[in-house]
């Protein structure tokens, strides 16, 4: 394969990269914010669930959780090697994100809540209108950061199987025994990546920043 065939073909799996990414990270910012709110106004047994799901799946290494999550899933439902992989990632990522999400919430503080409280809103109420709109500005800088390690981790479903960018250079640099060419392209990729989902969520952050003043 020349080296224009070989870029494309790693570049095509830029797809499957993406699909991980829009995905997990989303429903790992659903999962984060309700294990946030589950650590921070939860009944005192649900607070310690919360704490320990986060604790245990951040002090696992991400490709160890892949697998297990991985085998234990495909043991109760067919799964995909992607869509395992992408549920993987998802949850790998909701435990950095409750961690955002907490401290967010609390660096608003608790006279915000006592604000809405006063004006007659009930917990639920402040929360909605008050505390988490207020929590999601303060964490879109961390949440960047979160967003960028995704697309790093989506080449960890690289261990599945799935024919993602880091996948497909492996598989050309056993091919064609060029492994700078096809490692150096997965690499351009998913730096480009990156930059663009930086660029776009500090875009974001300023508009917010500006609205807000």
């Amino acid at each position: 394969m020349n080296s224009p065939s070989a870029v494309l073909y790693i570049l095509s799996g830029a797809g499957t990269t993406l699909a991980v990414t829009l995905i997990a990270l989303p429903v790992g910012m659903i999962i984060g914010l309700a294990c946030a709110l589950m650590q921070i106004y939860g009944i005192s047994l649900f607070s310690q669930i919360a704490k320990l799901y986060s604790a245990v799946i951040r002090g696992v290494p991400p490709v160890v959780l892949l697998f297990i999550l991985y085998y234990e899933a495909t043991d109760l439902i067919s799964l995909s090697p992607l869509s395992a992989g992408i549920i993987a990632t998802a949850i790998i990522s909701s435990a950095y994100q409750a961690e955002i999400f907490r401290g967010s919430i609390i660096a608003v503080g608790k006279d915000q809540e006592l604000a809405g409280r006063s004006l007659g809103m009930d917990r639920v109420t402040t929360l909605r209108y008050i505390i988490i709109p207020q929590a999601l500005s303060l964490a879109i800088a961390p949440w960047s950061n979160e967003a960028v390690a995704i697309i790093q981790n989506s080449s960890l479903v690289y261990a599945l199987g799935v024919q993602e960018i880091l996948r497909r250079a492996h598989l050309i640099s056993s091919e064609s025994f060029n492994p700078i060419l096809a490692y150096g392209t997965a690499a351009l990729f998913y730096f480009s990546l990156t930059l663009i989902a930086s660029y776009s969520l500090n875009l974001l952050e300023k508009k917010i920043s500006i609205s807000s003043t």
